[in-house]
């Protein structure tokens, strides 16, 4: 997909489309507003101040159906089975590992439910781990990531648990990768995360990148040789010393400008931003990306294409329950690792109709990207971050989720978030949610240009951050036909926090509880629209929208 193929009369078509087709008669076309802030993206779709295009996010731009690969092992040919008793984790990993011999192919787990006392690990290319549906299929794990791996400790020092934000009982990670990080662990040493390592130096250059602005979907380069049309490459963006490209990611201006960035330590480990991206085509020195460019590039950024470490692609969990035996919940930072499903260093994979219960921490996404999690519900005795999305992790789509009501009264000394987002997070989207519990966690770090639309929540959660991982929220944040049944404005309506970012049709909330000041001084530049929402917003979902342009 090329800007090629969005001419202004087909945007502005399927802008009016998308905008009025679902007004029929009088009455209800007289209860639709159409923002203003839509009219004007259908304009300017790549490159709106205040709203980031996200219609290509999520697995294989985001495509409705996901690969269905041929079974080629069931767990039961392999010691599995279904009876309460039997550690069936052994059994499954050696499905997988065979699948993953095979070239890829699914995994098929039938009817019933399989006890693991251990950890699953999908760590090949286009294996599909796939039960009967999630009301089916259940696994029922009896340990937690502390017992199976060890501690994990932060690469910050002190005693915090980092299975409070990484790691899952179900974990799709590239194979060697992981298997470096649990050796690392047990050596209590710090294991790697992002696409370049812990460090950021396990990369080697591709060639240069000419300047070039955001929302393109064309880059020159120096060098074309060593790219290829369908491979996975890594755009990796330095900061200067005058910090002008954390400037760029927050929307520039004074208010950035005279922000003091330099003891922000934990902000400043997150750089270079580093964003994975297929190359569609090339043509000479022309690079044609499959998506634009999410920030411009400067020369003082030293933009350039960069290797990474192996990617974990075409791979998914489909149609199962990890019910996880209830344990009290652990106090805040100090997780064991009782949690749910987690993609590390995956690009284009998939989580579908899977329901975590029971968990620490429920569907994670670490340094992942372009990543689709479908039709999945956390629920139980209550959690830590019922979705984590962290350690630049870009492009991902969540949709149709649900995070139930906690089944026992939170113990004092815990904490619940939400739908998280840090790190220099950016282009995610949270679309079509219902939350009985929790927040719209921006946990600082500088998470930009993401989008929550459609989301009905009870707003009772807090969110989360240190001081020196910086501000809440860069710009391009947008909060689209929210509604929120408890009334409390934090983290929902973010006109007066978020810069260069929108709120539009979200119902009257008031500020109590936890209440934030803007961390940039000065005009944010922030638009509020439809508020309070009295009546249909036409487009409902801001995603599918973008989709239909």
């Amino acid at each position: 997909m090329g800007t090629a193929h969005l001419t202004r009369r087909a945007l502005l078509g399927g802008a009016t489309a998308v905008a009025l087709g679902a007004t029929t008669g009088t009455a209800r076309a007289a209860s639709t507003e159409v923002p203003q802030l839509w009219h004007e993206f259908t304009r300017t779709p790549f490159t709106h101040p205040q709203i980031p295009y996200v219609g290509r996010a999520g697995c294989r731009g985001g495509a409705r159906r996901f690969p269905r690969r041929p079974v080629v092992a069931d767990v039961r040919a392999y010691g599995a089975v279904a009876d309460g008793v039997t550690d069936c984790a052994p059994a499954i990993n050696r499905a997988v590992a065979a699948a993953g011999r095979a070239g890829g192919g699914t995994v098929s787990i039938p009817p019933g439910t399989f006890r693991i006392d251990g950890l699953i690990q999908v760590g090949y290319d286009n294996v599909v781990l796939r039960g009967a549906g999630s009301g089916r299929t259940t696994l029922y794990a009896t340990k937690n990531l502390t017992e199976l791996i060890g501690v994990y400790g932060s690469r910050y020092g002190g005693t915090k648990s980092a299975w409070s934000w990484a790691g899952g009982l179900i974990w799709l990670a590239p194979k060697a990768r992981w298997d470096s990080l649990v050796a690392a662990i047990r050596a209590q040493a710090w294991p790697f995360e992002g696409w370049t390592g812990n460090k950021r130096d396990e990369w080697e250059p591709l060639t240069p990148v000419e300047p070039a602005r955001q929302g393109d979907w064309t880059v020159e380069v120096a060098d074309p040789s060593r790219l290829h049309p369908g491979s996975l490459v890594l755009l990796r963006i330095s900061d200067d010393p005058a910090h002008t490209l954390l400037q760029h990611m927050s929307g520039g201006g004074p208010g950035p400008a005279a922000y003091y960035w330099t003891d922000k330590t934990k902000l400043l480990s997150y750089v270079p931003y580093e964003w994975p991206v297929r190359i569609a085509r090339v043509r000479g020195r022309t690079v044609v990306l499959e998506r634009p460019l999410p920030l411009d590039l400067r020369p003082e950024w030293n933009p350039q294409l960069t290797t990474h470490v192996r990617e974990l692609t075409g791979a998914g969990v489909e149609g199962l329950t990890l019910e996880v035996m209830e344990t009290p919940q652990s106090p805040h930072l100090l997780d064991k690792g009782y949690n749910g499903v987690a993609l590390q260093c995956a690009y284009d994979c998939w989580v579908d109709d899977v329901t975590v219960r029971n968990v620490d921490n429920g569907f994670g996404l670490v340094a992942a990207s372009s990543c689709t999690l479908r039709r999945t519900r956390v629920g139980g005795r209550g959690e830590h971050h019922p979705y984590f999305c962290r350690e630049g992790s870009h492009d991902n789509l969540i949709e149709d989720f649900t995070i139930e009501e906690r089944t026992v009264p939170a113990p004092s000394d815990t904490q619940l978030h939400g739908i998280n987002v840090e790190g220099l997070s950016s282009y995610n989207v949270w679309s079509r949610g219902s939350m009985a519990m929790g927040t719209f966690d921006s946990h600082r770090g500088l998470p930009f240009a993401n989008v929550r639309t459609d989301i009905t929540v009870d707003n009772n959660g807090r969110h989360g951050g240190d001081a020196n991982a910086g501000p809440l929220f860069g710009a391009r944040f947008t909060h689209w036909n929210v509604r929120v049944t408890n009334g409390r404005a934090g983290l929902m309506k973010i006109d007066g926090l978020a810069p260069y970012s929108a709120t539009v049709a979200v119902n009257e909330v008031t500020d109590f509880d936890q209440i934030d000041v803007p961390d940039f001084t000065g005009d944010l530049h922030s638009r509020l629209e439809l508020y309070p929402t009295t009546g249909v917003v036409r487009p409902r979902n801001l995603y599918e929208a973008q989709r239909e342009l």
